[in-house]
């Protein structure tokens, strides 16, 4: 099973920004990062493979870019131009795909208007 403590949530005006980090405790192909607002299910924010390639929701291309350091298994996710919508505990997942996948304990965003 894969550790994996996330960092860097917080509370951020509208148009802000935060800088979420993931670290792992092994180094594993596809990583993504998740996001579940109050009420709602579990999505998708973004992914990236070991290579760097990367895919985003919708909601989120143009103002969130994920990137990882192979080097310090650690997974980042930048998040720009931040709206209230976008308040929601994030997860981090290694291993995306998989049913059996490990999350992160979870940290929350929070964007006021």
């Amino acid at each position: 099973q894969v550790q994996l403590v996330e960092s860097g949530g917080g509370l951020v005006q509208a148009g802000g920004s935060l800088r979420l980090s993931c670290v792992a405790s092994v180094s594993r192909n596809v990583m993504g990062w998740f996001r579940q607002a109050s009420g709602k299910q579990r999505e998708l924010v973004a992914t990236i493979t070991r290579f760097g390639s990367t895919n985003y929701a919708d909601s989120v291309k143009g103002r969130f870019t994920i990137s990882r350091d192979n080097a310090k298994n650690t997974v980042y996710l930048q998040m720009n131009s931040l709206k209230p919508e976008d308040t929601a505990v994030y997860y981090c997942k290694a291993d995306v795909y998989e049913n059996n996948g490990s999350w992160g304990q979870g940290t929350q965003v929070t964007v006021s208007s």
